[in-house]
């Protein structure tokens, strides 16, 4: 690139909903109208873009990243997590080319880590000396430790039945913590409530800023790059907030207005049947979503039952021709250990899920078994130690083991 490029070519922030183009050089919330709002960049200026050779993280793409400053980045290594073939499980399932972008293996243990880096630096860069947020747990956790990371403060509310470590990690971070008796929604009340006594604080709940799409989106940038500068046929994603769903919608469609690429890849949103309100969304032909009355799942990473960004989450899958899939507590979990016995890798459940419902495609015959189809796993399998229930023998010390079973 031209030596004259900036490290971000980072140009105003628009909404999607209203058209409204906003100054990206404050702290911004959401739109006047209510909408997200999504960072827009000077693509003209990145085509040239040019990564062979750079640090193997996030901030490769780092044109097109909020970021100004290469002394405002926080980081801890995030990003470049394997993309890995799976030609046992996808044998059995019937996809041979099936992939898996594995996000277990990134700082914190989740995909979240990726939001969190770009999120907090931005924040930081821009002179935030808090942030507060909501969470069903790996979020919450991820910005913790980035906050503690930037020398930032941070307030964390989490539902009280989300993962222990996510806690442990909050906590470790010394990040002020609360649990919620109730759902991610009740948490954000207490957060909303909180902020009135806390005007230093930034609002960072999911899609409240516009920057966690942004760390998000890297993991459409990776799987391309990955593939050798080629787009998969089929992504299929856990979405609960959706919001790296709407990332990698966002790195497609960049790629292709720079130039790249002209990606023709699918979207599919993945949800649980107790928390399903983008699939009944899709399935209605809706532009948003409605709560369930009573959202459950073992997958508390999806278990949101109104996302913020549902018009966007529905407009990826629509301007993709993708479709959205909801999958039982009991098919992730079974999908989950068969994973595991295929191909020795350990996901979290809401990337098992997904696992899931490529049974369901493939039977459907939405998939027809020739596609390139990546999945995304969100994160670690050992933050829910209580998704795989351990009944084995106990033999005594000077015992001996019984036969081959």
């Amino acid at each position: 690139m031209p030596e004259s490029t900036p490290f971000s070519t980072l140009s105003h922030l628009e909404c999607p909903k209203c058209g409204a183009q906003l100054d990206a050089a404050v702290v911004q919330g959401t739109c006047s109208c209510g909408s997200p709002l999504l960072a827009r960049y000077d693509l003209a200026a990145a085509r040239g873009m040019a990564v062979a050779g750079r640090e193997a993280t996030l901030w490769r793409y780092h044109e097109v990243l909020p970021v100004a400053s290469p002394s405002a980045v926080i980081s801890l290594g995030e990003g470049m997590t394997p993309l890995l073939p799976l030609p046992v499980h996808g044998k059995r399932l019937g996809v041979p080319d099936l992939w898996m972008k594995d996000e277990g293996l990134i700082p914190t243990g989740s995909f979240k880590a990726r939001g969190a880096a770009v999120g907090v630096s931005r924040a930081a860069e821009l002179g935030v000396r808090g942030i507060a947020m909501p969470t069903n747990g790996n979020a919450g956790a991820a910005w913790a430790l980035y906050a503690a990371r930037a020398g930032i403060r941070s307030l964390i509310a989490m539902p009280v039945d989300a993962p222990v470590i996510t806690r442990a990690e909050c906590v470790a971070a010394g990040a002020e913590l609360y649990l919620v008796d109730g759902l991610i929604s009740h948490a954000g009340a207490l957060i909303r409530e909180a902020l009135k006594q806390r005007p230093d604080y930034q609002d960072v709940s999911t899609l409240k800023e516009p920057y966690r799409i942004e760390g998000k989106k890297t993991m459409g940038y990776e799987i391309v790059e990955q593939l050798g500068m080629r787009a998969p046929d089929v992504i299929l994603y856990p979405t609960g907030g959706g919001v790296g769903l709407i990332g990698i919608h966002k790195a497609l469609d960049e790629m292709r207005e720079m130039g790249w690429l002209n990606p023709e890849t699918r979207l599919v949103a993945v949800q649980a049947e107790g928390c399903r309100p983008i699939v009944d969304a899709w399935q209605a032909g809706a532009t948003e979503s409605v709560a369930p009355a009573a959202p459950t799942t073992v997958a508390f990473g999806i278990n949101v039952p109104k996302p913020l960004g549902d018009f966007l989450i529905l407009r990826a899958l629509a301007e993709t021709s993708g479709t959205a899939v909801a999958v039982t507590d009991e098919e992730l979990l079974a999908a989950q250990q068969e994973l595991a016995r295929d191909e020795g890798t350990f996901v979290c459940p809401e990337g098992a899920a997904c696992f899931a419902a490529l049974v369901r495609l493939r039977e459907s015959g939405w998939l027809n078994g020739g596609e390139r189809v990546v999945v995304l796993n969100t994160g670690t399998g050992v933050k829910y130690p209580d998704t795989v229930r351990v009944s084995v023998p106990t033999v005594p010390a000077d015992g001996a083991l019984p036969g081959p079973r």
